[in-house]
Protein backbone atom coordinates (compact mmCIF):
# COMPACT_ATOMS: atom_id res chain seq x y z
CA UNK A 1 0.00 0.00 0.00
CA UNK A 2 0.98 3.53 -1.06
CA UNK A 3 -0.37 6.54 0.65
CA UNK A 4 0.82 9.92 -0.76
CA UNK A 5 2.14 12.50 1.58
CA UNK A 6 -0.53 15.54 2.17
CA UNK A 7 2.72 17.53 -0.51
CA UNK A 8 2.10 15.21 -3.15
CA UNK A 9 -1.83 15.66 -3.03
CA UNK A 10 -1.33 19.23 -2.71
CA UNK A 11 1.01 18.84 -6.20
CA UNK A 12 -1.42 16.81 -7.75
CA UNK A 13 -4.04 19.04 -7.03
CA UNK A 14 -1.96 21.67 -8.63
CA UNK A 15 -1.24 19.98 -11.91
CA UNK A 16 -4.90 18.66 -12.85
CA UNK A 17 -5.89 22.12 -13.63
CA UNK A 18 -9.12 23.29 -13.62
CA UNK A 19 -10.75 20.66 -15.92
CA UNK A 20 -9.29 17.75 -13.57
CA UNK A 21 -8.64 19.09 -10.18
CA UNK A 22 -12.02 18.48 -8.79
CA UNK A 23 -12.09 14.63 -10.01
CA UNK A 24 -8.85 14.29 -8.25
CA UNK A 25 -10.42 16.12 -5.24
CA UNK A 26 -13.31 13.95 -5.07
CA UNK A 27 -10.86 10.59 -4.75
CA UNK A 28 -8.43 12.60 -2.02
CA UNK A 29 -11.14 14.10 0.17
CA UNK A 30 -14.32 11.72 -0.40
CA UNK A 31 -12.22 8.23 -0.98
CA UNK A 32 -14.21 7.59 -3.96
CA UNK A 33 -13.26 5.00 -6.58
CA UNK A 34 -12.40 5.85 -10.14
CA UNK A 35 -15.52 4.76 -11.60
CA UNK A 36 -18.10 6.12 -8.76
CA UNK A 37 -16.57 9.69 -9.22
CA UNK A 38 -16.89 9.56 -12.84
CA UNK A 39 -20.43 8.69 -12.91
CA UNK A 40 -21.27 11.70 -10.68
CA UNK A 41 -24.28 13.61 -11.67
CA UNK A 42 -24.66 17.69 -10.46
CA UNK A 43 -27.52 16.74 -8.68
CA UNK A 44 -25.42 14.02 -6.70
CA UNK A 45 -23.92 17.08 -4.73
CA UNK A 46 -25.93 18.33 -1.84
CA UNK A 47 -24.04 21.81 -1.30
CA UNK A 48 -26.81 22.56 1.38
CA UNK A 49 -26.55 19.36 3.34
CA UNK A 50 -22.81 19.20 2.67
CA UNK A 51 -22.73 15.92 1.31
CA UNK A 52 -21.77 13.97 -1.90
CA UNK A 53 -24.13 10.97 -2.99
CA UNK A 54 -22.32 8.26 -4.53
CA UNK A 55 -25.29 5.88 -6.34
CA UNK A 56 -23.83 4.53 -9.56
CA UNK A 57 -20.46 3.83 -11.54
CA UNK A 58 -18.69 3.65 -14.81
CA UNK A 59 -17.86 0.46 -15.99
CA UNK A 60 -16.04 -0.53 -19.31
CA UNK A 61 -17.89 -3.95 -20.85
CA UNK A 62 -16.77 -6.12 -23.23
CA UNK A 63 -16.33 -4.63 -26.65
CA UNK A 64 -15.18 -1.40 -24.75
CA UNK A 65 -18.50 -0.41 -24.11
CA UNK A 66 -18.95 1.78 -21.63
CA UNK A 67 -22.05 0.83 -18.89
CA UNK A 68 -23.19 2.74 -15.71
CA UNK A 69 -24.07 0.27 -12.94
CA UNK A 70 -24.60 0.23 -9.29
CA UNK A 71 -21.47 1.09 -7.25
CA UNK A 72 -19.33 -1.85 -6.16
CA UNK A 73 -20.44 -4.31 -3.78
CA UNK A 74 -23.69 -2.50 -3.61
CA UNK A 75 -22.06 0.58 -1.65
CA UNK A 76 -24.36 3.30 -2.32
CA UNK A 77 -23.58 6.06 0.37
CA UNK A 78 -23.93 9.29 1.46
CA UNK A 79 -20.50 10.81 2.18
CA UNK A 80 -19.55 14.12 4.36
CA UNK A 81 -17.89 16.16 2.38
CA UNK A 82 -15.32 18.91 3.51
CA UNK A 83 -16.31 22.36 2.76
CA UNK A 84 -12.66 23.01 0.23
CA UNK A 85 -13.55 19.88 -1.73
CA UNK A 86 -17.67 21.36 -2.14
CA UNK A 87 -15.63 24.52 -3.74
CA UNK A 88 -13.48 22.87 -5.55
CA UNK A 89 -16.51 21.02 -7.08
CA UNK A 90 -18.52 24.62 -7.29
CA UNK A 91 -15.82 26.32 -9.42
CA UNK A 92 -15.88 23.14 -11.37
CA UNK A 93 -19.57 22.91 -12.15
CA UNK A 94 -19.50 27.08 -12.80
CA UNK A 95 -16.62 26.69 -15.39
CA UNK A 96 -17.81 23.24 -17.14
CA UNK A 97 -21.02 22.45 -16.25
CA UNK A 98 -23.98 25.13 -16.00
CA UNK A 99 -27.20 24.57 -16.42
CA UNK A 100 -30.39 23.22 -14.33
CA UNK A 101 -30.47 19.84 -14.73
CA UNK A 102 -29.31 18.08 -12.06
CA UNK A 103 -28.81 14.59 -13.90
CA UNK A 104 -26.14 16.26 -15.89
CA UNK A 105 -22.99 14.38 -15.76
CA UNK A 106 -20.35 15.86 -13.86
CA UNK A 107 -17.35 15.15 -16.01
CA UNK A 108 -19.00 14.22 -19.33
CA UNK A 109 -17.15 12.35 -21.84
CA UNK A 110 -18.62 11.42 -25.55
CA UNK A 111 -21.70 10.72 -26.82
CA UNK A 112 -24.21 10.32 -23.81
CA UNK A 113 -21.94 8.51 -21.38
CA UNK A 114 -19.70 10.58 -18.70
CA UNK A 115 -16.11 9.68 -18.35
CA UNK A 116 -14.65 6.34 -18.18
CA UNK A 117 -11.18 4.38 -17.23
CA UNK A 118 -9.26 5.05 -20.33
CA UNK A 119 -10.17 9.24 -20.29
CA UNK A 120 -9.29 9.39 -16.56
CA UNK A 121 -6.64 7.20 -17.09
CA UNK A 122 -4.52 9.57 -19.51
CA UNK A 123 -5.50 12.76 -17.48
CA UNK A 124 -4.00 11.10 -14.23
CA UNK A 125 -1.16 10.01 -16.13
CA UNK A 126 -0.40 13.40 -17.71
CA UNK A 127 -0.92 14.87 -13.96
CA UNK A 128 1.03 12.49 -12.00
CA UNK A 129 4.17 12.80 -13.93
CA UNK A 130 3.93 16.87 -14.38
CA UNK A 131 3.59 16.69 -10.32
CA UNK A 132 6.75 14.78 -9.94
CA UNK A 133 4.74 11.83 -8.78
CA UNK A 134 4.36 9.01 -11.26
CA UNK A 135 4.40 5.88 -9.37
CA UNK A 136 1.44 6.73 -7.56
CA UNK A 137 -1.71 4.93 -8.59
CA UNK A 138 -5.15 7.03 -8.56
CA UNK A 139 -6.36 4.56 -5.67
CA UNK A 140 -3.73 5.60 -3.54
CA UNK A 141 -5.96 8.84 -3.27
CA UNK A 142 -8.34 6.47 -1.69
CA UNK A 143 -5.86 4.82 0.87
CA UNK A 144 -4.76 8.56 1.72
CA UNK A 145 -8.48 9.78 2.19
CA UNK A 146 -8.53 6.43 4.92
CA UNK A 147 -5.38 7.19 6.70
CA UNK A 148 -6.92 10.65 7.25
CA UNK A 149 -9.65 9.24 8.65
CA UNK A 150 -7.94 6.70 10.61
CA UNK A 151 -5.31 9.21 11.89
CA UNK A 152 -8.43 11.77 13.23
CA UNK A 153 -9.64 8.82 15.61
CA UNK A 154 -12.74 7.65 12.92
CA UNK A 155 -13.60 4.04 14.11
CA UNK A 156 -13.79 1.39 11.74
CA UNK A 157 -17.34 1.44 11.33
CA UNK A 158 -16.80 4.88 10.19
CA UNK A 159 -14.11 4.39 7.83
CA UNK A 160 -16.18 1.35 6.23
CA UNK A 161 -19.06 3.39 5.57
CA UNK A 162 -17.17 6.63 4.08
CA UNK A 163 -15.27 3.91 1.62
CA UNK A 164 -18.74 1.75 1.15
CA UNK A 165 -16.63 -1.66 1.59
CA UNK A 166 -18.78 -4.66 1.92
CA UNK A 167 -18.26 -5.14 5.46
CA UNK A 168 -15.91 -3.69 8.73
CA UNK A 169 -13.55 -6.93 7.94
CA UNK A 170 -12.80 -5.65 5.24
CA UNK A 171 -11.69 -2.55 6.12
CA UNK A 172 -9.54 -3.82 9.49
CA UNK A 173 -7.65 -5.97 6.84
CA UNK A 174 -6.55 -3.02 4.47
CA UNK A 175 -5.94 -0.87 7.11
CA UNK A 176 -5.60 -2.50 10.52
CA UNK A 177 -2.29 -1.24 10.70
CA UNK A 178 -2.61 2.22 10.34
CA UNK A 179 -4.68 2.08 13.64
CA UNK A 180 -3.30 2.72 16.87
CA UNK A 181 -2.25 -0.10 19.20
CA UNK A 182 -2.25 -0.33 23.21
CA UNK A 183 0.95 0.98 22.85
CA UNK A 184 0.32 3.80 21.11
CA UNK A 185 -2.77 5.02 23.08
CA UNK A 186 -0.81 4.66 26.31
CA UNK A 187 2.27 6.64 25.19
CA UNK A 188 -0.39 9.30 23.89
CA UNK A 189 -2.19 9.23 26.71
CA UNK A 190 1.02 9.77 28.98
CA UNK A 191 2.56 12.32 26.52
CA UNK A 192 -0.61 14.62 27.05
CA UNK A 193 -0.03 14.06 30.60
CA UNK A 194 3.13 15.23 30.53
CA UNK A 195 2.33 18.57 28.56
CA UNK A 196 -0.45 19.54 30.53
CA UNK A 197 1.79 18.87 33.99
CA UNK A 198 4.76 20.31 32.76
CA UNK A 199 3.41 22.99 30.64
CA UNK A 200 1.15 24.41 33.50
CA UNK A 201 4.50 25.48 35.17
CA UNK A 202 6.48 26.17 32.20
CA UNK A 203 9.08 23.29 33.22
CA UNK A 204 12.31 23.76 32.37
CA UNK A 205 14.38 19.93 30.83
CA UNK A 206 17.17 19.38 33.16
CA UNK A 207 20.52 19.13 31.86
CA UNK A 208 22.36 20.22 34.55
CA UNK A 209 23.94 16.86 34.97
CA UNK A 210 24.41 16.09 31.32
CA UNK A 211 27.24 18.85 31.10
Amino acid sequence: MVIPTSEQVGALLTEAGIEFDAFVGLCAFAGLRLGEAAALQVGDIDFLRREIQVQRQVQRANGHAVEIRAPKYGSERTIPAPDGLLELVSLHIAHWRPGDDPTRWLFPGEGEHPWHQNSVGYRWRRTRLSAGVDTLRLHDLRHFYASGLIAAGCDVVTVQRALGHSSATVTLNTYSHLWPDADDRTRRAADELFRASAGSVAYPLRTDGLK
